[in-house]
């Protein structure tokens, strides 16, 4: 039974020594925390014009995936011309006619 006395007074003084350092560090961290409690920069703030630049840049982003000019007109699309689309068409046709003469041939 004596080495169990000198164990919990080893013990008991262990957790007093323990409780002094959380007490230090509660100390530090209360000191700390005044200044910046929940991680705020605090008081920087943009001025109106930056947040207009900002604006402005992300809306011409913006315009600019979506296919829209600055004004927030949308861009025409390319068209072929009916023309080239006559030629595609008629190239085509030869090509398929060229497939299908062969398949008569081997057939």
């Amino acid at each position: 039974m004596g080495n169990l006395s000198v164990v919990v007074r080893q013990l008991r003084t262990e957790r007093e020594r323990a409780q002094s350092e959380v007490h230090r560090i509660d100390a530090a961290l209360a000191a700390l925390g005044s200044a910046s409690s929940n991680g705020n920069r605090g008081g920087h703030t943009m001025s109106v014009a930056a947040r207009r630049k900002i604006s402005l840049a992300q809306r011409a982003r913006w315009a600019k995936s979506k296919g829209q000019d600055q004004a927030g007109k949308i861009k025409p699309k390319h068209t072929m011309s009916a023309s080239a689309r006559r030629k595609i068409a008629a190239a085509q046709r030869a090509r398929w006619a060229k497939v299908k003469s062969r398949q008569k041939k081997a057939a």
